[in-house]
């Protein structure tokens, strides 16, 4: 593999694995991600510096933290549209309002929602919605609005925080509740992929069909039947038909007789 794709594509895993563990992560996780490019001291600072810019908490070692309060969510506006800024401006203001949790604070609502208590997955969704915004970010520009993804992340989270008994600590269910909501991105981006590749194929299939009966009703000099163009092309009438019916009928030399 090239050596700039590599770099590339460890960068958006190191950055993705640092958000699945609470934003943060150690310098010795990085090292080890891009251990195989052997990066200098100076290339790994960079490294450091663009996960600090994208609000990832960067230690000596993963347990540790700079502050007792955990990073509060920030958004970076740069990739998004115009309509999309607007729309996350306003959410993030209502975001705001949420009130921000010590890390020890956090940790014991972790635990207790891990113990199944209800009253603390309650809180839990509520304390870490405002991380879904920056997940949904790292998606943004891949065909899915950024609204729908952050409203599957939303989900994601609130069926998330029943199923984190699992979890051997209050950091693995963080971590895991990161996975559940960026999961849930990916598929739902999956999912848009096979729907456009499905519309892709549609559409060729129609443009191919209009270029046949074009063709037809130039010999012809008038429109062509789907009959006569069944005929003259092997495909099946009904299929045809049903091209003509998803196109709008705007196949301008076929008419359904």
């Amino acid at each position: 593999m090239d050596r700039e794709i590599l770099f590339a594509k460890t960068l958006e895993k190191v950055k993705k694995q640092g958000i699945m563990q609470g934003n943060r992560i150690g310098k010795d996780e990085v090292r080890e991600a891009f251990r195989e490019l052997a990066l200098e001291e100076d290339q790994l600072a960079l490294v450091y510096d663009y996960l600090e810019k994208h609000h990832i908490e960067v230690n000596e070692k993963l347990g540790e933290r700079s502050a007792d309060n955990f990073p509060e969510s920030s958004v970076s506006w740069e990739t998004l549209t115009e309509e999309e800024t607007d729309y996350l401006q306003e959410y993030v203001r209502l975001l705001e309002e949420i009130p921000v949790l010590s890390g020890g604070e956090r940790e014991a609502l972790f635990l207790s929602a891990m113990a199944g208590e209800v009253s603390a997955q309650r809180k839990l969704t509520e304390v870490f919605l405002p991380q879904v915004p920056d997940m949904a970010k790292i998606y943004a520009g891949q065909g899915v609005y950024l609204e729908d993804l952050i409203g599957q992340g939303n989900m994601a989270l609130s069926e998330g925080v029943s199923m984190l008994g699992a979890a051997e600590n209050a950091q693995d269910a963080e971590g895991m509740l990161a996975w559940f909501i960026m999961d849930a991105m990916e598929k739902l981006i999956a999912e848009g992929q096979d729907n456009r590749n499905a519309d892709r194929k549609l559409e060729d299939r129609v443009n191919e069909i209009a270029k046949q009966a074009r063709e037809l009703a130039e010999d012809l000099r008038r429109k062509v039947t789907v009959k006569e163009l069944a005929q003259e092309t092997g495909i099946p009438e009904e299929e045809i038909r049903d091209v003509y019916r998803i196109s709008g009928y705007v196949i301008e030399d076929l008419e359904d007789r």
